[in-house]
């Protein structure tokens, strides 16, 4: 039996091929996840509508939280002040989250670029807890100088980790690879937040008690510029291009926005009360800044470097992670 050929099927079909093929691919906007020390949840925020989705139980005192994409979705490890434990929570809310005992009073986490590592501050042990991100499994418990290490931070290609304490004049430099502590870097007193430009080349580290944040030279691990922060700088975010900074003030309530190339703050935008620990969506276009006294996230535009919302979140957020 011979087929039919319909010539006009055939090129509503060669269009439709077409159309489909030049289609962009449509990614789900970003979520940002809010740990609130007081309410023990996460905040599941869509940076698209900049609304609340869910909640998530963390624990009795969640504080720090990062986040890292595996096969079947986001693992989220957050701290639990409470109980001294690591918990490693399905970022959907579908299972039971792990847990991992640490040390008294963990605090800020990190992750690798690669997601291949997690790393936990521990207070009161004066050490970082070292964990395989992919299995939950404690790899290394490693001792540092400072006193209540705060914040341990990758380098972008994940050889060191740099932690902040809040007794301490330095940062605390680990050797990932050997799992120990084998340098440090002078700094004002009471380091806080700590970013790396995208090249690793520079490493910022916001200091409370001398309200300045230290450009330093990640090469020689010398100070190249201070410059000086409002009152209680404490979190720090580095935007994708490198360009800029962005530092957070406690007491006065306000991010600034710090030019890399000049070093000079080009713009100071009024949040909430406290604001503390903050993240950048991947394309870099809005900055989430966790207000501990307001109960609430500020948006800011970095274009605009305005303030285009506030997200009323759970009690006392402590920072925000975006993957």
């Amino acid at each position: 039996m011979k087929k039919s050929y319909c010539p006009r099927a055939a090129g509503v079909l060669a269009s439709l091929s077409l159309l489909l093929a030049v289609q962009p691919c449509v990614q789900a906007a970003a979520l940002a996840y809010v740990p609130n020390e007081k309410s023990g949840t996460v905040s599941v925020v869509d940076t698209a509508t900049d609304t609340v989705l869910r909640s998530l139980q963390a624990g009795k005192r969640p504080r720090g939280i990062a986040a890292v994409a595996l096969a079947g979705g986001t693992r989220l490890f957050v701290t639990d002040a409470a109980s001294s434990q690591l918990l490693m929570l399905d970022s959907a809310g579908g299972s039971a989250p792990a847990a991992l005992a640490l040390g008294r009073s963990p605090e800020g986490v990190g992750v690798s670029a690669d997601g291949r590592y997690a790393a936990v501050a521990v207070e009161e042990s004066n050490s970082v807890t070292l964990v395989d991100a992919r299995s939950g499994a404690r790899l290394a418990d490693i001792p540092v100088q400072g006193r209540n290490p705060e914040h341990a931070v990758f380098s972008p290609d994940g050889r060191w980790l740099y932690v902040s304490a809040e007794e301490a004049e330095q940062v605390d430099v680990i050797d990932v690879a050997q799992r120990r502590q084998t340098g440090a870097v002078a700094v004002g007193l009471r380091p806080r937040g700590i970013g790396f430009s995208p090249d690793g080349s520079r490493a910022y580290i916001a200091c409370e008690l001398v309200n300045t944040v230290y450009v330093i030279d990640t090469a020689t691990r010398s100070t190249l510029a201070r410059i000086p922060a409002g009152r209680n700088a404490n979190g720090i975010a580095v935007h994708p291009s490198g360009k800029q900074v962005y530092v957070s003030n406690g007491a006065d309530g306000t991010v600034m926005l710090i030019d890399t190339a000049s070093h000079i703050v080009s713009a100071t935008v009024a949040v909430g009360k406290r604001p503390w620990n903050m993240a950048l969506t991947p394309d870099g276009a809005k900055l989430y800044v966790a207000n501990g006294r307001s109960n609430s996230v500020s948006v800011i535009d970095t274009a605009s470097a305005r303030k285009v919302a506030d997200i009323a979140v759970g009690e006392l957020p402590w920072g925000v992670a975006i993957p």
